[in-house]
This record gives C-alpha cells, sequence and structure tokens, in this order.
C-alpha cells in the first residue's frame, strides 16, 4: 500500500498504476475527504446487494456494494473493522466497492460484485485487478462458534469449531475473489489491522460506538 500524505489515503499499487482511475482507503485523519455530492453510496446492511450508479450521487438505497462505468462519478463504502474491497476493470473502464462484514462474507458480496460487473459492463474475471483495504486481522478478530460455522463452506475447517476463533475476513474475501475466476497476482491486500493501528484507523472492536467510519472510494476519471 502507498499512503498519499496530502489527502492522508492509503492507494494500492496495482490501482495506482491506471490513469483513468482514481481510489483511496481512508484513514481516521483523512476525514470526509469526498462530500456527500461528490460520491455514491448506500445504505449499509450487511448484506449480497450490489447497486448499479447510473450517474447519481449521494445515498442510493440499500446495499454493500456499488458498480460504475460512468465517468467522473466515485462510488464508496465505509468501514471501521470490515473489509474494503475495491475493483477495477481496466479494459472497460469499470469499477466496484464493496462492503464486506462478516455476514456479507458469508453471502460472498465480493463474488456478487464481480458477477454483477460481468452483466452490466461484461468485465471478464480474468482482467479485473482487485485491492483489498485495511480491516481488523486475524490477530484480533475472534467470535464465537455460531458466528464461525457459520463460515464452514469457506472455511470448512470452522464446521466443527466448538469455541472463539479467530477470523481472517481479508483472506476469505481474497479467496472468494480467486474463485470467481480473478487471478491471485492481480489480488493486492493490505494486511493493516484497524484495530491494532489506533493511530491510523477507526475500530469497532476498540472503541464500540465512539467510533467513526473511514471512506474507501474508487472511480472512473472524466
Amino acid at each position: 500500500m502507498i499512503f498519499d500524505p496530502i489527502r492522508k489515503l492509503y492507494q494500492d499499487e496495482l490501482l495506482a498504476q491506471f490513469d483513468w482511475l482514481d481510489h483511496g482507503f481512508g484513514t481516521r485523519t483523512a476525514g470526509p475527504w469526498l462530500g456527500e455530492d461528490q460520491h455514491a453510496a448506500l445504505h449499509q446492511i450487511h448484506s449480497d446487494i450490489v447497486v448499479k450508479a447510473e450517474g447519481n450521487r449521494g445515498r442510493l438505497g440499500a446495499g454493500d456494494a456499488l458498480i460504475t462505468d460512468v465517468a467522473g462519478l466515485m462510488v464508496g463504502v465505509r468501514t471501521a473493522d470490515c473489509v474494503p474491497i475495491l475493483l477495477a476493470d481496466p479494459l472497460r473502464h469499470a469499477v466496484a466497492a464493496v462492503h464486506a462484514g462478516w455476514r456479507g462474507t458469508v453471502a460472498r458480496i465480493a463474488a456478487r460484485a464481480v458477477e454483477a460487473m460481468a452483466c452490466e459492463f461484461g468485465t471478464r474475471p480474468s482482467d479485473l485487478v482487485a485491492a483489498i483495504g485495511p480491516a481488523i486481522g486475524p490477530c484480533c478478530y475472534e467470535v464465537g462458534p455460531d458466528v464461525a460455522n457459520k463460515f464452514a463452506g469457506l472455511v470448512p475447517e470452522l464446521a466443527d469449531c466448538r469455541g472463539p476463533a479467530h477470523l481472517d475476513l481479508p483472506e476469505i474475501n481474497r479467496m472468494i475473489l480467486a474463485s470467481t475466476g480473478v487471478p491471485e497476482a492481480q489480488i493486492h491486500a493490505a494486511r493493516l489491522c484497524t484495530r491494532c493501528r489506533a493511530e491510523d484507523f477507526y475500530s469497532f472492536r476498540r472503541e464500540g460506538e465512539r467510533a467513526g467510519r473511514m471512506l474507501t472510494a474508487i472511480g472512473v476519471r472524466s
């Protein structure tokens, strides 16, 4: 990951190579680096719902992933431990922003976003570049067996979990993206734990209801 000291954002090396693209993973010091009238967002509900942004800005409804190929439009998600994922199709100049909490991960929201891009824009998974941003890491994300068992379809060894387990949500989402056909060499993961790095990131696990939210966004330059 590359830190932009001016905007106080992180950028992914793979995505940063595209001059037609703008993107950023927010930090606690970045503030609301895009205004409500500067990007499209959703009422995030921990679902598998993907919404196509047609050029409108502001809240477009309920869901957990936004896709667009409209030049000049940024699409974004907000997180404070959940996994932010950005997707870019370099051939068709289409993008997606994905919010993957544990429920969304179980529902394979990242795969749904890939499928929606294929349906709407003709995207081939093999062309996609994916960046998985800062999120709570397995070092800090302990869950009970009731949650762990729900991941049995993705992580078979959790099927018989009877006690606390540490989940690696970024890695599970990486596996989901790879299973759709996105080449592993084209998937980058930040591996920056939001709970560990209090100076850089908000964390719901660390701060509870007082935690702010960090904006992650991507868009096709106009």
